[in-house]
């Protein structure tokens, strides 16, 4: 079978600034696991049976090997085999892991404290490690968080929602994970990034090429104050099946998933799918009854039970959220409407708005306005600029 250099010294040459301090036993699972992640294709159930079983370098040099296990039956091991030992290249583990090092790309398995292990849900399917780009700690920051996805050829109704919905969820301190794909995952990353939240971008390839291409600089300012996450090593083209096993890391490291918009057969409601198979709360957003863009989502409603999402409010309702205020909350005494409860609802806790818009937006005086507007931003409440006023969230 084929020869495999697993000695301490060539782990630590080929793991380079990705060795761990610790002895060579720990130096020899990091480089198998690495190894294991360019023989596999993502969610490889087999493979993750002699992981589980054997962990990460007795499983490889079995695999490698003629051996066989009690994991296993021969036929399984065999097949196996034809698949995974065809891509076996120390040589081209160490172009890979070079240029993960150039591009600063972070190492995360099992082993580190960065692992997130809500991933760990998926049992058998789940990831071999997460190569980072960005703050890998970001990855223990996701209790709460929201997954917010949806078409790429998302409408302007689709695109309003998920921006409303991601900047009101970040600014309570809810993290916003999604596909940084465009559409509706690329409108919730740019409305969580507008408000200072936290936000984590999931690729079907590595995380060294920016997929799509036009959305490279929003994976820059995503990886500038979160993370950009693939268990894919860099280097790696994103596939259809990288799309579909990708989804299932979406919904596994959010807490909760919820459908903006998507068509009858939306890749979206793949993510769905996976978000219910792990129990995991997931919510739906009507849309028209005439839109095809919403089909999907109204499918979800109809025979999957999703919640009926109609703000952010029900999102953390659905999640049972109990911590920070909403966005741009103010508290009422007594729960009392009046005219500083008007002002606010005119108010976005995104776009910017002329004092004259927030006045007809609250059927009040320009003037009344402008005085209350006063007062809520010697509060903090709200935040003014050139282009007019918007709802500041409130920070711990």
């Amino acid at each position: 079978m084929t020869a495999l250099d697993l000695s301490p010294a060539t782990a630590r040459r080929l793991l380079g600034p990705f060795a761990p301090a610790a002895g060579d036993d720990a130096v020899v699972d990091r480089l198998a696991t690495v190894v294991w992640c360019h023989l596999l294709e993502p969610g490889d159930s087999v493979a993750g049976r002699l992981l589980a079983g054997l962990g990460p370098s007795e499983s490889l040099r079995l695999a490698v090997g003629d051996g066989t296990t009690a994991l296993l039956s021969e036929t399984e091991l065999a097949t196996a085999r034809k698949r995974w030992l065809p891509r076996l290249s120390l040589a081209h583990v160490g172009d890979a892991l070079h240029s993960a090092a150039k591009a600063g790309v972070q190492l995360v398995t099992r082993s580190d404290p960065e692992w997130p292990e809500q991933v760990d849900d998926l049992g058998l399917h789940a990831p071999v490690c997460l190569w980072v780009r960005g703050a890998a700690v970001r990855l223990s920051e996701l209790r709460p968080s929201v997954a917010v996805v949806g078409a790429r050829a998302a409408t302007s109704y689709g695109e309003h929602v998920a921006i409303e919905l991601a900047a009101d969820l970040a600014g309570s301190g809810i993290a916003v994970v999604s596909g940084g794909a465009y559409g509706i995952d690329g409108a919730a990353h740019r409305a969580t990034l507008s408000v200072g939240g936290l936000t984590v971008a999931l690729l079907a390839g590595g995380v060294d090429r920016a997929y799509p291409a036009g959305n490279a600089g929003l994976i820059d300012r995503i990886a500038a104050s979160g993370a950009v996450v693939s268990e894919v090593p860099c280097g790696s083209a994103p596939t259809k099946w990288r799309f579909l096993q990708r989804n299932r890391l979406i919904a596994a490291l959010a807490g909760a998933t919820v459908v903006v918009e998507a068509g009858w057969r939306s890749g979206s409601l793949n993510t769905a799918g996976h978000a219910a198979a792990l129990s995991r709360p997931l919510g739906a957003i009507p849309g028209p009854i005439t839109s095809a863009a919403s089909a999907g989502t109204h499918r979800l409603l109809r025979e999957y039970g999703a919640h009926c999402i109609t703000s952010a409010a029900d999102i953390r309702e659905m999640i049972g959220f109990e911590g920070t205020a909403p966005f741009g909350a103010m508290p009422d005494a007594g729960g009392r409407t009046d005219d500083t409860t008007r002002v606010r609802d005119a108010l976005s806790v995104r776009a910017w708005r002329e004092t004259a818009d927030v006045a007809r937006r609250a059927g009040m005086a320009p003037d009344e306005v402008e005085a209350i507007l006063g007062l809520l931003s010697l509060e903090g409440s709200v935040a003014r600029a050139p282009g007019g006023w918007r709802r500041a969230g409130r920070r711990e």
